[in-house]
């Protein structure tokens, strides 16, 4: 029998309230804000926040854009600030996709408008993270392995039940919010590489702000959008192995407990990272260069072999999902950060030659426990004098919830972010603050909010 997924998702947020969320969930929330903070200060002259900002002109409003003098209508705000979130693709990983890129500035945005607290948005964004986790669950297969970016058909989904939240809506209306998230869901992953993934997230924290404000004026949409046969789940699955009859598992037990984020150490997609670690640690116990390698292989799993699609990289944002690109750069910088991701670096001639001489090798096993992941990643460099060296066999990636980053180490990425975005006010003051949003009284208490509405 099927269940009621959107009712009973509906019914879920619209009861969560702040006492139920488990201390360990909240650690997860305050780490979500803070990394996409941070990354978002870091993004806000980037290529495709500037355009989509000149574009959209918007006038003033409540929220503030980028933390930063202009401020602009929520549903606006939320675009510009989750462009800019994702601009670097430096933001957390997880549920299959990016969750933080848009919950965090739809909620950002909204809280603004509604002069909500900082544990309204921990509860929006707690609402956010399990509607999200509650639909990844119920399909078994990727849903990059048929073209759909998981952050732009999901993200829409999540931000309206974060915004949903927010303004306070009943059942009903929850219900009707998500719906309407499920007909604003997009985004393709042949976009991978340019400026419209970014797009993704933005128009996605977007799209759950207005879900929310249409619905809560009297806009209608259908309660049972995700489960109809015509609805979100049959429409975007791979192979059609959706599951509609189990119970609605939001909050029961918490995934944002169990299924945690993962904080990113490098500026590039998640799917190079397990590689990544492997050739930096051998970068370091070999002290490589390019003048000596012959060959670099590189096994990963299927499914990120086809998201790395750029092997012929010639700028920082095809870059950043190219396996080739984030060898050659561990070997000729030794690291493979925000200075490496851009184009002069990806275009030297050092960088192109090795790029050369990488080949990425399919894995066709699959992890058990961590699916679209190969039971682990393998970095193998065959030297010119016939030597050849392996990484280890790499299955928990450095900022993971098996290796996650201590405090000072997510402060040391903010602080890095917030001076390559050139703030003006205490960064310090404004990471403290994220990390215990729920003892901030008002939304505009934040560092950096005080031009939004008071």
């Amino acid at each position: 029998m099927t269940t009621h997924i959107t009712r009973d998702l509906g019914r879920f947020v619209a009861g969560l309230t702040f006492d139920q969320i488990p201390k360990d969930a909240l650690e997860v929330i305050y780490t979500g804000f803070a990394d996409c903070v941070g990354v978002m200060l870091a993004g806000r002259e980037e290529p495709p926040t500037v355009i989509l900002k000149e574009v959209l002109a918007p006038q003033p409003g409540p929220a503030t854009l980028l933390f930063g003098s202009q401020t602009a209508s929520a549903p606006d705000a939320a675009w510009i600030n989750g462009v800019a979130a994702h601009a670097l693709d430096f933001d957390d990983v997880a549920l299959k996709g990016h969750p933080s890129t848009v919950l965090v500035p739809a909620i950002l945005a909204e809280a603004q408008a509604l002069g909500s607290s900082g544990q309204d948005m921990v509860v929006a964004y707690a609402a956010g993270y399990e509607v999200w986790a509650e639909l990844a669950r119920r399909d078994p297969d990727h849903y990059h392995t048929k073209g759909w970016h998981p952050t732009g058909i999901l993200g829409a989904i999540g931000s309206a039940a974060a915004c949903a939240s927010l303004n306070k809506l009943n059942a009903e209306q929850c219900a009707m919010a998500i719906s309407m998230g499920a007909s604003q869901s997009a985004g393709t992953m042949a976009n991978f590489g340019t400026m419209t993934k970014p797009f993704h997230a933005g128009r996605s924290a977007q799209a759950g702000v207005m879900a929310a404000r249409l619905v809560k004026a009297g806009f209608t949409s259908a309660t049972d959008a995700l489960e109809h046969p015509q609805g979100f789940l049959s429409a975007v699955s791979p192979n059609g192995r959706f599951d509609v009859t189990s119970p609605v598992q939001a909050g029961n037990p918490w995934k944002l407990s169990i299924s945690k984020l993962s904080v990113k150490k490098y500026p590039l997609c998640f799917c190079t990272h397990r590689a990544l670690d492997g050739m930096l640690d051998l970068v370091a116990e070999h002290a490589l260069t390019g003048d000596e390698i012959e060959s670099i292989t590189a096994m990963t799993s299927v499914r990120n072999t086809k998201v790395l699609r750029n092997h012929n990289p010639q700028t920082g944002l095809e870059a950043k999902f190219s396996m080739e690109f984030a060898m050659a750069s561990c070997v000729v910088a030794g690291r493979a950060g925000l200075t490496e991701l851009v184009d002069d670096f990806v275009i030297r001639k050092d960088v192109q030659d090795l790029m050369k001489k990488v080949m990425v090798l399919p894995d066709e096993r699959e992890h058990p426990n961590l699916p679209g992941y190969s039971p682990f990643d393998l970095v193998t460099v065959k030297l010119k004098d016939g030597k050849t060296i392996e990484s280890r066999q790499v299955v928990a990636v450095r900022g993971g919830p098996d290796l996650p980053l201590s405090r000072e180490q997510l402060w040391a990425k903010f602080e890095d972010c917030a001076r390559v975005g050139k703030v003006e006010f205490s960064s310090r003051q404004l990471f403290d603050a994220l990390m215990s949003l729920d003892n901030v009284a008002r939304v505009s208490d934040l560092p950096g909010l005080a031009s939004g509405k008071k």
